[in-house]
């Protein structure tokens, strides 16, 4: 049989829309629920319709309460439905921690593999919006460091689709991370998707001098320094990870070992953040193949600040570009 491919030209928020609303379609069983996404379609409009074509028992609004949105996920999942919450900005989440770390984490182990948490948490997250502090952290550490729960950073139109019917679809809990500040970027986006699935990381650009390891907001920022620097006479390499759990050690490797040299991009802070876990996995697996010690340029060790000072925090180019420069050429 043939399959029919298309091409749509499709924003991020517009893709992630198209994914939940083909989930919703294809699987019964699939609701949404959070602050504000019913008629108003969420802060950013990634519910937008869904009410409409699906009824309040399907995409329907919660009071401001992320402990009992979370909570009530919890026992829905439990008992045979695939809910979808949203916690509407990054930093509204913790409220909704314990939850989080205490039972949608541990389900499965506690109950010895009989019962399994099919949800899928939405964050917006990290800044490049102009908004103040609450509304842009990067708080993929927290959830990373958490056995139990996957974690997933898309940094495309195409990888958001892809990896959010792919978490919708997972029998176990995913944090779902979508880079705030990516929402409007556009591409063609491929129907039915072919992107890879969650644990999977690919190569954005390839290069021969060093690798760029990114994911989410930091992955433009990446390809953006490669295009600078390939005006300089540098080749780099552009890895998107995708997913920081589970983690694609064999790709990353193999980047990392095609060119001897890495650099880690992150708008989290640094301190005991991802970017050092790749640094960690990196150097433990490829330090015979290494030219030079892995860098790391990510925000700053600070609460985030006001907009006026954001750029300051985020990772930019000509940081990476003097992070490459830093890397050891002599050999």
């Amino acid at each position: 049989m043939t399959t029919t491919v298309a091409h749509e030209k499709l924003s991020m928020a517009q893709a992630l829309n198209r994914a939940l609303r083909d989930a919703m379609t294809d699987d019964p069983s699939v609701v949404l629920f959070g602050e504000d996404i019913g008629a108003l379609g969420g802060v950013f409009r990634i519910t937008d319709g869904l009410t409409a074509a699906f009824g309040e028992s399907r995409c329907f609004d919660t009071p401001l309460a992320e402990s009992g949105i979370v909570g009530m996920a919890v026992g829905m999942a439990m008992n045979g439905m695939r809910p979808v919450v949203e916690m509407q900005f990054d930093a509204f989440a913790y409220p909704a921690f314990e939850q989080i770390i205490s039972h949608v984490a541990k389900m499965r182990n506690r109950t010895r593999g009989r019962v399994g948490l099919p949800m899928v948490i939405r964050v917006p997250y990290a800044g490049g919006i102009g908004g103040v502090e609450h509304h842009c952290d990067s708080s993929e550490a927290y959830y990373a460091h958490t056995p139990g729960l996957q974690v997933v950073a898309p940094a495309t139109p195409s990888d958001a689709y892809t990896l959010l019917r792919a978490a919708i679809e997972s029998p176990d809990p995913v944090v779902f991370l979508e880079p705030k500040k990516l929402y409007w970027s556009k591409e063609e986006v491929e129907f039915p998707s072919r992107a890879a699935g969650i644990g999977t990381a690919v190569i954005r650009r390839e290069g021969t001098d060093a690798t760029l390891i990114a994911y989410g907001p930091s992955v433009p920022v990446a390809l953006e320094a490669a295009a600078v620097a390939a005006q300089e006479g540098r080749s780099l390499q552009v890895v998107d990870l995708r997913s920081i759990v589970p983690f694609d050690d064999a790709t990353v490797c193999a980047a990392v070992r095609s060119t001897g040299r890495a650099v880690v991009i992150t708008e989290s802070s640094g301190f005991a953040g991802v970017s050092a876990e790749i640094v960690a996995r990196v150097t433990e697996r490829c330090f015979t193949s290494l030219a030079a010690p892995v860098r790391r340029v990510t925000g700053m060790d600070i609460p985030y600040p006001p907009p006026k000072l954001e750029h300051f925090q985020l990772p930019g180019v000509d940081r990476v570009l003097d992070a490459v420069d830093d890397l050891s050429w002599e050999q």
